[in-house]
């Protein structure tokens, strides 16, 4: 029987033509699978209300179509109620647009570069919160390619003007602004190497976008501040939508899946608990390749690290991982997710509840979790990034056991999978380890 190839996607998201050895996507826009913007407007009754079950089903089967990939994620990912209406949801866009306007103000008041279509490369401050003031530190300013060297000046209160190098400036005392002055020419640094091979971020405008969002989340989100690999999140988020307010939205949304990944101390890292899990997985479903790892000194899965990290990114063509993302938050989908996230009102947070009672407004994977009583325990269930990471493993386990006679082996045989991954069969892998964990791990 003939079947649809489907059509390429990869010219939505337009690389740089010199950038030769770029891999090619593997995602297809399939008719009949993919979720269609005829589809997507038709899942809304008049009201706006959003018929979230059959939109999951839709994108298991074939992924969404780029020009409404940016609104349907608003949705995957909690900024949105499936059960608010069109006017709602206006409301609370707009909210949010001022909110975001308040906090990037509040930041361009520390830094008034924020806001200004530049960012920074190079230390504007010391750790004791004195600026510095070293030519050889200093980026010279430079208009053409958006980049510019950090002001020299304050304001009331300790916070740096925009005026000429040299001048006198008052040492910064609060610890926490010298904690996020130190990280901005560390977002900057990460901003110029995020994405480059996409025509995209030619634009400077891009690229200072890119670092105002984590630039203000940084400040937001003061335990967790920046961490290396953000940049990688947060790149999609500003190539689909383009108003700059709601793509920081979906970003703060996705960082409070993610933000234990990057939270720090002196003695650990936030993802070894994600790593910890992978190795309790792995020990169930595969123990001889467990017990090979710990051989080689790889018990601690810190090979995994950067999987996990940045979802994949690295693993998969810019196409495909976002296919992949869709997938894995549709597959995890909980339609309570609004009101986790949000302060709404109790009597309506309530009333919304109660709407959604239908097992079918759920993600399998969460399905999977809720009849095996994984939502009902005490620690919150595995998220399925974890199940994944597995799932590359079980499906290069004989190789590992073969071939990998030291770390750095198992490294490049994980390496080799980097761009030869197929998003759809990885979701279908991760879904069976999950319930045959869940099975095995309830076995006493």
């Amino acid at each position: 029987m003939w079947r649809d190839p489907g059509a390429p996607a990869d010219s939505f998201y337009e690389v740089r033509p010199e950038c030769t050895d770029v891999p090619k996507s593997r995602f297809r826009i399939k008719a009949g699978k993919t979720l269609s913007a005829r589809k997507w407007h038709a899942a809304f009754s008049p009201e706006g209300y959003l018929d979230i079950g059959k939109t999951l089903g839709r994108i298991h089967r074939g992924g969404i179509h780029p020009s409404i990939r940016g609104e349907v994620w608003e949705f995957l990912l909690g900024c949105y109620d499936p059960k608010s209406t069109f006017e709602e949801r206006t409301e609370i866009r707009e909210q949010r647009r001022l909110k975001y306007a308040a906090l990037k103000e509040e930041c361009r008041q520390l830094f008034p570069l924020v806001g200004s279509g530049k960012f920074i490369t190079a230390p504007v401050i010391t750790e004791n919160g004195v600026p510095i003031h070293d030519p050889l530190v200093l980026l010279e300013t430079n208009t053409d390619n958006g980049v510019i060297a950090p002001p020299q000046d304050n304001n009331a209160g300790g916070t740096m003007g925009p005026s000429s190098t040299g001048a006198n400036v008052e040492k910064v005392t609060d610890k926490k602004v010298i904690q996020w002055m130190l990280t901005l020419h560390q977002i900057g640094l990460d901003v110029i190497r995020t994405d480059r091979t996409m025509v995209f971020y030619e634009k400077k405008e891009n690229l200072s976008k890119l670092w105002d969002i984590l630039a203000v989340y940084a400040r937001v989100d003061t335990d967790v501040g920046y961490g290396q690999g953000m940049s990688d999140l947060c790149s999609p988020m500003i190539i689909l939508l383009n108003d700059e307010a709601d793509a920081f939205w979906c970003f703060e949304r996705l960082m409070r899946r993610l933000r234990g990944n990057f939270r720090c101390t002196d003695n650990s890292v936030g993802v070894e608990t994600q790593l910890t899990n992978l190795a309790l997985i792995t020990q169930v479903i595969d123990p001889k390749l467990h017990e090979h790892l710990e051989h080689l000194g790889g018990g601690d899965y810190l090979f995994a690290f950067r999987m996990l990290m940045v979802l994949f990114r690295r693993e998969f063509s810019f196409c495909d991982s976002l296919y992949l993302w869709e997938m894995m938050w549709a597959l995890e989908y909980d339609p309570d997710l609004f009101n986790l996230y949000e302060d709404t009102d109790d009597e309506k947070s309530e009333e919304s509840k109660g709407r959604l009672k239908s097992i079918r407004h759920y993600g399998k994977f969460e399905r999977e979790n809720m009849r095996n009583g994984a939502k009902n325990a005490e620690e919150a269930p595995l998220p399925i990034s974890v199940f994944l990471v597995a799932s590359v493993l079980k499906e290069k386990s004989a190789i590992l056991l073969q071939q990998a006679r030291g770390l750095d082996d198992v490294v490049k045989i994980l390496n080799d999978v980097n761009g030869n991954l197929d998003a759809k069969k990885a979701c279908i892998s991760a879904l069976k380890l999950h319930k045959k964990y869940l099975k095995k791990a309830k076995k006493p």
